[in-house]
């Protein structure tokens, strides 16, 4: 189906996933019914992801999870994205151009889920983690991220990620790993993501969503993210960089500042 400019397929007969219930679940059957009942709506923008988006859509498709579905966006792709996406989500749209914003908000007005999680197309969730999510993030929260962990063993990127989420933790910054999950309510009554935004617009978009309540860290499961921008762009370069990019969200316009590809 083609509307507006966009291309949308369904590589999935069964639109939300859904899994038989374990033992341990059967047990808590009455306990967990009201989260277990929440879909979860996983949208994953995807330029030029070819070598990274198959393993988070197999990690996503181990989900221990009762009711989720995935939506990718292949937006301005040149290579295999769609191909690698056709097949392993429940619903890929195809985007002529390349604008992250865009391909967000537009999977989340696509999306069926009452809870919206984006993700990273190079970002793996644990098998538990959207069970986690369900049963943490109530009603009167209103943005929240995960736990993140590197990809690799280097110290200095587990003492980048450690920093990263002791800001996180301690809410003095309120970010994101790779993973930003809120209510589609509350997102569609912001507007959405800023679309002019290529830096900082997770932040922005938190701050904006937490008039409706609470930011939530949750550190029970983890988001594993690659590292390869740090290992081309060298950490020296890339942790300079995001603090000029703070300090000039506080006192300046980061409309005009474009974010590089690394691929």
């Amino acid at each position: 189906m083609e509307s507006r400019g966009y291309l949308i397929q369904n590589p999935l007969p069964d639109l939300l996933k859904s899994k038989a219930p374990t033992r341990h679940n059967e047990r808590n059957a009455q306990k967990s019914k009201a989260t277990a009942s929440r879909t979860i709506s996983i949208v994953i923008p995807a330029h030029n992801e070819e070598g990274y988006l198959g393993q988070t859509l197999d990690a996503l498709n181990r989900q221990q999870y009762g009711s989720f579905e995935v939506i990718v966006v292949a937006n301005g792709c040149t290579d295999r994205t769609s191909e690698v996406a056709r097949g392993r989500c429940h619903r890929l749209i195809v985007l002529s151009q390349k604008s992250l914003g865009v391909a967000r908000n537009l999977g989340a007005r696509m999306a069926n889920g009452e809870l919206l999680l984006f993700l990273d197309a190079d970002t793996l969730l644990e098998p538990m983690t959207l069970s986690v999510i369900a049963q943490v993030f109530s009603n009167g929260h209103s943005a929240g991220t995960l736990k993140g962990r590197p990809d690799g063993e280097c110290l200095k990127y587990r003492l980048i990620y450690g920093l990263k989420n002791l800001v996180h933790r301690s809410a003095l910054h309120c970010g994101s790993s790779g993973v930003i999950f809120c209510w589609k309510e509350h997102f569609m009554r912001t507007g959405g993501f800023d679309e002019g935004l290529e830096v900082r617009e997770n932040s922005d978009l938190i701050r904006r969503l937490r008039r409706f309540g609470k930011y939530r860290y949750i550190e029970a499961v983890a988001a594993t993210t690659s590292m390869r921008r740090y290992d081309q762009c060298g950490c020296g370069r890339m942790v300079w960089m995001w603090v000029k990019l703070w300090a000039q969200s506080l006192f300046g316009d980061l409309h005009n500042r474009r974010y590089e590809t690394i691929r």
